[in-house]
Order: C-alpha cells, then structure tokens, then sequence
C-alpha cells in the first residue's frame, strides 16, 4: 500500500543502537511481511537477551516515537500506485468495508497512514500488536469488519490485498481470497503459484476492482 522510504528500519535500528549499541541487528533481515513484535523478538534474541513481554512491549513504545520522529523526514516515503484511486472507488460502494490487516502495531499503522493522509479511509483492523501471527491478524481484521457492516460471522466475502506469499498464507489460513501485486518483491506467477487468486503488477490495473468488487 505504502512504502516508508525506510523509516520503519531506521527507526528500530536507532532503538536498538541507543538500548543496547546494536544498530547493526537488523542490517540483513528482511522486514517485509513480518510483524513488528516479531522483528523486535527476532532482535533481542539477535543480540543476547530475554525476548519477554515487557521487554518487548518498552521496545515498541521506543520504536513508536523513533517513528513519529522518522516520517516526516523520509524521503522515499510514497503511496504506491493505484492505492489512492482505489480507496476512493471502495468508498463509493455499498457493503463494501475496507480494512487493514497489518502486521505494524496499531499506532505505527496510524503514523504511516496519517503521513500519506489515507488514514480515513480504514474503519477497522488487525495489526501486530493483537498477535505475531499473521493469519491469526487477517482473522482478526475480517471478524471486526463484519461486526462493522452489521453482517453475522461468514455471511460475508473476504478479500486480502498483499504483495507477499506470507500474505497469500495467510489469507489461505483463513479461507479467504488472496488478491496480490508484484509490489513486495515477488514475481505474479510466484504469487499464483504460491495460492493468490490474482497477481496484478499493482492496483492500477483494470481489473483490480472487478476482482475485489465481483463485477
């Protein structure tokens, strides 16, 4: 949906550089489609030290205003293409919620969204601090987003939108329709190949919308 120019990455890595004179730790590791508590487990474990709740709960709330601090001077911030556009076309139709299903804490969500001024848009979520399961986040997100269209549990059709094979699994966990974009990294057939529904190059294709919206 959006790229951070990085600000995530530095964020942590100035946490971790304060905290413990580690800001190397996450110089090899890809973030993209982890959750944020994981990365910070993953960390602390990296370094030597007890990975427990509190710990890693101080570290988020560390990580949370490095981030603030981060966006505003980020410059490869950028919503990717077709994002915008599609918000807008999903707010135009009836019972259709749109949500997210993120593994960025609820308020590191809010800090990205609010930057590229889409916030409004998302009524609903599951983010990384209700659990480190990915699939567990995506259950989450589309319970709260039938409760928020007055709709009873499996009454309604669930659409994940990601740019990751870990987002296709978990949209699979779930029984849900996967649609993906080349955006993260990985290539449309690896994607279908992987169990997505669709593989577009991103949402400004045509056929994004039919596909979300059946028609």
């Amino acid at each position: 949906m959006l790229h951070a120019g990085g600000a995530g990455r530095r964020a942590i890595a100035r946490v971790f550089g304060d905290r413990f004179r580690r800001g190397e730790t996450f110089d090899d590791v890809r973030f993209h489609g982890m959750t944020d508590r994981a990365i910070i487990r993953g960390g602390l474990e990296r370094v030597g030290l007890p990975a427990d709740e509190a710990t890693i709960d101080g570290i988020c709330a560390a990580y949370l205003a490095a981030l603030a601090a981060e966006m505003p001077r980020s410059e490869g911030f950028r919503v990717l293409p077709g994002v915008r556009e599609l918000l807008v076309a999903l707010d135009a139709r009836d019972g259709v919620a749109v949500g997210l299903g993120t593994g960025n804490l609820r308020e590191g969500a809010r800090i990205k969204l609010r930057h590229a001024a889409i916030d409004h848009h998302f009524a609903f979520g599951g983010y990384g601090c209700d659990d480190e399961d990915r699939a567990t986040i995506i259950r989450l997100a589309a319970e709260r987003g039938t409760m928020h269209l007055g709709a009873r549990p499996g009454e309604c059709r669930v659409v994940v939108i990601g740019d990751t094979l870990r987002d296709v699994a978990a949209a699979r966990a779930i029984g849900a329709e996967a649609l993906t974009v080349e955006t993260g990294g990985a290539t449309a057939a690896e994607l279908l190949a992987g169990g997505a529904t669709w593989a577009f190059a991103d949402l400004t294709d045509a056929a994004v919308l039919p596909a979300l919206v059946g028609g």
